[in-house]
């Protein structure tokens, strides 16, 4: 059956849609976004042969339409070395100072909402490069996200267009190092994959078991209303170790929401008693 009904997303249909969002993802979205979700969810309703978005939403709540619909209305936007001052920061004062006062330990990082991979493959390059300076040095990086889609791009770990070029333009001893050509694009060396751990995780719903030293939750709060930003920031720092860091983005503005975290140095916070 063809999709009809597509031209437009208005109405209770568009506040049944955003409410399905809310439900599944944390984000929350107001009714300017209708024309995003139109643009994002046509093609698939067209693929499926549903009579419009009526039948999609319900669909949708059948359940087996869930991770596809996750992935649809989530936004993966990220970068290799996104920030250039984070990087500075992490491997220029974080890694040396936390090697010398931590010596024999195992630094334990999170890159929550990994997105397609890139930061996370960012946080094991310039750990391995800090490792061939100092061998006694060792490491473990967790990366998780909510898109099924955006776990299996990361995992993969093969990138084409303006990801690699940037990272090639900007960075051509370290994209040299870590990545190598492989097919129609790139793809980051086994040796530098083997440290990254991906897995599906909800910010809103799953707390997580294991301890960091620092967690990196860049750019993606300003997708939550204040009460679930507050609530995001609490799992972060049930998360984190005594002292630990906490590393946002540009956008991620925290001091009005009263979180236990004391500003640290641009982008960086630190976890400090609840």
């Amino acid at each position: 059956m063809a999709a009809d009904g597509l031209t437009e997303l208005s109405g209770p249909v568009l506040t049944a849609l955003i409410g399905l969002v809310r439900e599944h993802t944390g984000i929350a979205m107001s009714e300017r976004k209708g024309v995003l979700l139109q643009g994002r969810l046509r093609p698939r309703i067209r693929a499926l042969g549903l009579a419009g978005y009526g039948a999609y939403i319900e669909h949708v709540r059948r359940g087996e339409e869930v991770p596809a619909f996750i992935s649809l209305v989530t936004t993966n936007d990220t970068a290799f070395f996104r920030t250039p001052a984070v990087w500075d920061y992490f491997s220029d004062e974080f890694l040396p100072r936390w090697l010398r006062e931590r010596p024999g330990q195992t630094l334990r990082l999170w890159s929550a909402a990994a997105a397609t991979g890139e930061e996370a493959y960012s946080l094991a390059m310039a750990c391995v490069d800090f490792q061939q300076a100092h061998p006694s040095f060792r490491f473990r990086i967790d990366a998780t996200d909510i898109s099924p889609d955006a776990l299996c791009t990361a995992q993969a770990a093969q990138y084409q267009g303006r990801t690699v070029e940037r990272f090639r333009d900007e960075r051509p001893a370290q994209f040299a190092r870590h990545m190598t050509a492989e097919g129609n694009g790139w793809a980051v060396r086994p040796e530098v994959r083997r440290h990254v751990r991906f897995g599906h995780h909800h910010l809103l719903r799953e707390h997580r078991a294991e301890t960091y030293d620092m967690v990196f939750l860049r750019n993606v709060l300003m997708y939550f209303d204040d009460a679930d930003q507050l609530g995001v920031l609490r799992g972060v720092h049930d998360a984190l170790a005594p002292a630990g860091l906490l590393v946002l983005g540009e956008q991620d503005a925290i001091a009005r929401l009263g979180a236990p975290f004391g500003f640290d140095c641009a982008h960086v916070w630190r976890k400090e008693q609840a």
